[in-house]
């Protein structure tokens, strides 16, 4: 029942009524604009900081995970040599009971591998220990910057929950007034005003003529389009910018 009262309350607003109550609506909107430009780009900074800091603890903890393969793979390498070395000292002792050349050079050759083992061991170990390093440094770094970037963040976030709770409830009040202009307007005209003020600069949908020419692109409008304007008999848009049009007398009505 009461959507229908609404709808036919909607039905029975005349051309100028729709009219003034386009042109308030733009002007809630403007000055909840102006809140919004008021907290400047904290906002957008706070998110930067927040994405910035989400990053350096992936970087961390992925550069942490890549230690901990490190330090195992230097275990097992260390287990290699030590295998290798209990080989050999098996093999030397194997050689002091050799009934042949032949076997002697086999078991010499076995050390040999051994002892290259060891080598190409000791030689990854290095390896894997200097990139344990670079990459200490790197988290050592990021710790650094990481807590930097904690510290801006927690600035940053008083800063826009002071702005937020010093407009907060002019904001909330503004908010209200916008949902109660669009409950009287039909759901076509909001559609149409959201788009205008979606691709017009500084959010403009809706202008008064100012000096003869259209408030939001200065565009010349003839006299009788003018005249078309005051007589609010129906909603007309500026030809060249494409925003609803209102004669100068709507201000001091909305005021």
């Amino acid at each position: 029942m009461a959507n229908k009262k609404s709808d036919t309350a909607t039905k029975e607003m005349t051309v100028a009524e729709k009219l003034r109550a386009l042109y308030e609506l733009q002007q809630v909107a403007t000055s909840i604009d102006k809140i919004t430009i008021l907290r400047g780009e904290l906002p957008l900074e706070v998110q930067d900081l927040e994405d910035e800091i989400e990053g350096l603890q992936t970087r961390i903890s992925k550069y942490e995970g890549d230690i901990s393969e490190l330090e195992k793979a230097i275990k097992g390498k260390n287990l290699n040599i030590e295998t290798a070395r209990g080989l050999i000292s098996k093999y030397e002792e194997q050689q002091k009971n050799v009934r042949n050349n032949r076997e002697f050079e086999s078991l010499s050759k076995e050390m040999e591998f051994q002892t290259l083992e060891i080598e190409l061991c000791e030689k990854r170990i290095n390896e894997y220990s200097e990139q344990i390093k670079d990459k200490e440094k790197v988290i050592e770094e990021s710790k650094t910057i990481l807590q930097e970037r904690t510290d801006d963040l927690e600035n940053k976030k008083k800063e826009l929950e002071s702005i937020v709770a010093e407009t907060k409830k002019e904001e909330e009040q503004l908010k209200k007034r916008v949902e109660s202009i669009k409950s009287v307007l039909d759901e076509r005209l909001q559609v149409a005003y959201n788009k205008i003020r979606a691709n017009a600069r500084n959010g403009l949908a809706v202008v008064p003529v100012e000096r003869d020419a259209c408030g939001g692109c200065y565009n010349k409008i003839p006299p009788q389009r003018q005249l078309d304007i005051a007589s609010r008999k129906k909603i007309i848009v500026c030809e060249y910018c494409g925003r609803i049009l209102v004669d100068d007398q709507i201000l001091e009505e909305v005021e």
